[in-house]
């Protein structure tokens, strides 16, 4: 087998591994829910290369709200006390992302907008267009977008002020 290729063997591996890091999330989180008297339904999956829980509610999802906070900063931590929940059972590092209420998938589309727009707008004036400081998620997201486009962005700055700059072609 040559460097950079999977077998399939490697691929269900992965698959079982990324599956078990969701289930060690889930019930990290369910126990959360638990002390914290709060109602919410987990929801595991796989996504790019990366296991993915959200916490849905079946109610108008209040409740849930105060797992997010602020500008999504109480789930931030909790993506990162998850993640670290999984590394002590697993030993390795997760990449795990985590949902509560739909927040994040509802970011991710307004972000793949600003992305789609800043690289419409590069296109028209040919002028390099600087974002509003981000989050490493946030600024994934409008990377992406920005190729999809066709064009290319690079990330500036030093955190918590690192910007995205979409360039022309």
């Amino acid at each position: 087998m040559t460097e950079g290729t999977t077998s399939a063997a490697e691929g269900v591996d992965t698959l079982t591994r990324l599956e078990q890091e969701g289930e060690i999330a889930a019930d990290y989180l369910e126990g959360l829910l638990d002390i914290a008297d709060l109602d919410g339904d987990i929801d595991m999956d796989v996504e790019a290369d990366r296991a993915s829980v959200s916490i849905i509610s079946d109610s108008n999802g209040r409740d849930l709200q105060k797992l997010v906070g602020r500008d999504g900063e109480v789930l931030e931590a909790l993506q990162e006390l998850t993640r670290l929940a999984v590394h002590r059972e697993t030993g390795d590092r997760s990449r795990l992302m985590l949902d509560i209420a739909g927040f994040r998938a509802k970011k991710r589309a307004e972000l793949a907008q600003l992305g789609a727009q800043a690289a419409s707008e590069v296109k028209s004036t040919g002028e390099p267009v600087k974002l509003d400081p981000m989050t490493p998620f946030e600024r994934k997201v409008v990377h992406d977008a920005v190729a999809a486009a066709g064009l290319r962005s690079e990330s500036e700055g030093e955190e918590p002020q690192r910007f995205v700059v979409v360039l022309p072609a």
